[in-house]
This record gives structure tokens, C-alpha cells and sequence, in this order.
């Protein structure tokens, strides 16, 4: 009974030192604006305006791999730091501020150029009990009131901010097609993104792809070693 309450407690403070240090993070790099003060998009005759300001500065003088911020919006708590290491292992159980700790960090797969230029950037999370990191994508798929709510995510960059429209979601083998990483647009990427809108288990409505779109793999752990659930935005 001790050995498992001692296990218990130390879980609880990881989640604890793994939330508080991204909500100090947050705090220190996010300002959101005035949703009733801007035009909501180009439907309403102005440009598209991002939903938040990131202070990309105070974010490099903590860590200079960041390379972008996330932001989903029918799930908000899945706002954080997104980083590009040398490898996938550095960030699995590393925070942004580098401290051991299971939650890791949001980072882009190594192979990716880290700006989000190529055909499709992988961009990995963790799935935490808390509900934590990338755990909440799920809702996508568990809930079709998610994906009404919004089909929308944000990547922050200190270039640009993008907005994706999520066009898939899906549970996919560790080693399916879904991770292809491609040299340069051409008829096998739009092949691609035919392909996995039609694995999507939530009716998206992805209009017409072509070689210009850019798509990005947002993925993380289901539970099973052998399986990985995705959103995919273009």
C-alpha cells in the first residue's frame, strides 16, 4: 500500500511540474487578442487574423529550438511550444526547458526542415492522463461536436502564423503511409492526401487538393504500441 501511494504521488507531481511549467510558459509568451475587437476573417472583407500574439524572443531565450507555437481551437488546452530537435528521443521525456519529465515536449520529427515548408511536417505529442499535451485530439473522433466546433488549428512561427483546416482523423499503424515524408510536391502527394481523407473517421470537407497545399500530421500514442492516432490539417 505505501509503495503504491509513493508511486501515485510521484505520478501526481510529475503531471503537476510537466502543467505548471507550460501554463509559466504560456503565460510568459501568449497574448490573446480581442476576438469582438477584429474582423473574424477574409468572409468579413479583411485579413485573416490570428486569434493570438506569440513573443517568439522570450521563447528563444529559454530554448532556440522552438520553431513554433500550436493552437487548437475547438480544443484550447492543447496551446504550447513546438520544438525541432536532432533527433525524436531528445524531446520524448525532455519539457521545454529541458528538465526530465514524461509529458516531453511538442516537437517536429527530425527528418522535417522544422518550418513547416515541407509537404507534410510531422509534429508529435504525447497522450497524458491529464489530458495533457496532445491527449485531448481524440475528441475529434470521440465527439462529432468537436470537429463542428471548429476545424481549425494554428501554427505560430516567428515568420508566419498558418492556419490549418483539418481534413482527417484517424487511428493509423506506427508504420502506415500516414508518415511519408516527401521530397517535393507533385501527383504522389496529392495521391496522398486523397488517400488519407478517405481514412478519416469524422466527415470532413477538404475542397479540392492540389500541390500547392501544405499538410501537417499532428500525432500521438493510443495505449496500443502498435497503433498512433493523427489529425491531419492542410
Amino acid at each position: 500500500f505505501c509503495y503504491a501511494g509513493y508511486n501515485l504521488f510521484h505520478i501526481y507531481t510529475e503531471y503537476k511540474k510537466g502543467t505548471d511549467e507550460y501554463n509559466s510558459i504560456t503565460q510568459m509568451a501568449v497574448t490573446e487578442r480581442d476576438p469582438d475587437g477584429e474582423a473574424a476573417g477574409p468572409e468579413a472583407g479583411s485579413e485573416l487574423k490570428a486569434p493570438m500574439d506569440i513573443d517568439f524572443a522570450s521563447l528563444k531565450s529559454v530554448n532556440n529550438d522552438v520553431v513554433g507555437w500550436i493552437y487548437v481551437e475547438a480544443v484550447p488546452d492543447i496551446n504550447y511550444p513546438i520544438v525541432h530537435g536532432k533527433d525524436n528521443e531528445t524531446y520524448l521525456h525532455r519539457t521545454y526547458e529541458k528538465n526530465y519529465n514524461f509529458a516531453g515536449t511538442i516537437f517536429v520529427d527530425y527528418e522535417n526542415k522544422g518550418d513547416f515548408s515541407d509537404c507534410n511536417t510531422i509534429v508529435y505529442g504525447h497522450n497524458m492522463k491529464n489530458g495533457s499535451m496532445f491527449a485531448q485530439l481524440k475528441k475529434f473522433t470521440q465527439d462529432e461536436e468537436t470537429y463542428k466546433k471548429s476545424k481549425y488549428f494554428w501554427i505560430f512561427t516567428p515568420e508566419k502564423n498558418y492556419r490549418y483546416e483539418i481534413i482527417s482523423a484517424y487511428t493509423t499503424a506506427v508504420n502506415s503511409d500516414t508518415y511519408t515524408l516527401f521530397k517535393g510536391p507533385g501527383q504522389e502527394f496529392v495521391d496522398y492526401m486523397n488517400k488519407i481523407v478517405s481514412y478519416s473517421d469524422v466527415k470532413t470537407t477538404p475542397g479540392e487538393l492540389g500541390v500547392d497545399d501544405k499538410i501537417v500530421t499532428l500525432s500521438t500514442c493510443t495505449g496500443n504500441e502498435s497503433t498512433r492516432y493523427v489529425v491531419q490539417g492542410k
